[in-house]
């Protein structure tokens, strides 16, 4: 088990990685914390796979846990559904100091963390990422928050949790895709931050890590929360470096509202602008000299046909981003890799010719 601090403006906390570590962990999470109701959010899709796994490792330490399951999919990221969890919470009585238990990937996360950020105008929460997305990105640094009709994640706050659990032994039963997903945002790590992390990212190239390469995924998922708790840790509310992290993530996040969330995956929409990136930060002077990610381009397959991809509606999407701040687009590209940089790009040509990467790479790799 490796251990790593997140600093925010009012205290560290802790993310715990290792196998087998949830009752453990839980336990010490919560030894000074009120233990007599515990609220659990799940992912229903972990629940039908791990629910003997959570009941195990809760029932040595609450004999009163409320769960609520969750139904998985972006579309959960709702007002509807931020609803019916406030309703939960408050109709079993919650309390200010009552622990919410948020476990699955990236939406419950997200969803979780907002619940328990805005009821009671705040309660101690603990992050379980059951995917490796949210193991290496969205469980760290306190984003919390649901999706509007104009764009994603445009409602929400920053609040950070008690301590973060990722246990790997939840991944032994994450898709192919899910695997796939995750490896984006590591990636994104090594373009911004870490040159040694594509070589380690090699680990995935036959498909998922093996039970073998369990220790070298553990290592590879805490470098990866040590790179994002040291940014944060300078900018916990995005003010500056913060933004770095989101690295191909103005292109991806347009592609996700035109494919309406549903054809298109996180991990293949940044991975995707990634690539539009790197050639937009060609486009504006950069020198990047390799192409590393270039190794893990056939290990995408998109389901997503470029004719409904319209880059009018694409454009039109970036201009509605929560990070705009002015008439013109802002981007974080590289100077050079591990280099990156905020630029205002006013040539809406060259933002189109980036774009054409993407639609060349759904193109090549299509599903057919």
């Amino acid at each position: 088990m490796i251990s790593t601090s997140v600093k925010s403006n009012e205290f560290f906390y802790r993310v715990r990685t290792g196998k087998n570590i949830l009752e453990s962990e839980l336990q010490n999470a919560l030894r000074d914390h009120a233990t007599d109701q515990l609220f659990l959010i799940v992912d229903q899709n972990v629940a039908n796979h791990h629910q003997d796994y959570i009941n195990q490792a809760i029932q040595g330490i609450s004999s009163n846990c409320k769960q609520f399951t969750l139904t998985e999919g972006e579309s959960s990221k709702s007002f509807s559904h931020y609803s019916k969890v406030l309703d939960f919470l408050l109709s079993h009585g919650v309390r200010r100091n009552t622990p919410l238990i948020v476990i699955g990937g990236g939406v419950t996360g997200d969803l979780g963390g907002f619940a328990a950020a805005t009821v009671l105008r705040g309660i101690p929460l603990i992050h379980i990422p059951t995917t490796l997305l949210s193991m290496v990105d969205s469980a760290i640094g306190g984003k919390t928050g649901i999706n509007h009709s104009t764009g994603k994640n445009l409602i929400g706050s920053f609040y950070q949790p008690l301590e973060v659990i990722s246990d790997i032994h939840f991944l032994t039963t994450l898709p192919d895709n899910e695997w796939i997903n995750g490896l984006s945002e590591i990636l994104k790590y090594g373009a911004i931050s870490d040159e040694k992390i594509f070589e380690d990212s090699k680990i995935f190239l036959n498909g998922k890590p093996s039970d073998q390469d369990s220790d070298k995924l553990i290592s590879l998922i805490d470098k990866c929360v040590k790179i994002k708790a040291e940014i944060v840790g300078k900018d916990e509310l995005e003010s500056g470096v913060r933004a770095y992290l989101n690295y191909g993530h103005t292109f991806a996040h347009a592609l996700e509202k035109v494919a309406d969330f549903s054809e298109i995956s996180h991990g293949e929409a940044v991975f995707l602008g990634m690539l539009a990136a790197e050639k937009l930060s060609v486009l504006t002077g950069s020198t990047l000299k390799t192409a590393p990610l270039n190794s893990f381009r056939n290990l995408y397959k998109y389901r997503v046909p470029k004719e409904a991809l319209s880059l009018d509606d694409l454009m039109e999407t970036m201009n509605t981003d929560k990070k705009r701040t002015g008439a013109n687009l802002t981007f974080i590209l590289l100077n050079k890799w591990q280099e990156p940089i905020v630029k205002t790009v006013e040539d809406r040509e060259w933002i189109a010719s980036s774009w054409s990467v993407v639609f060349d790479e759904i193109e090549r790799n299509r599903i057919t």
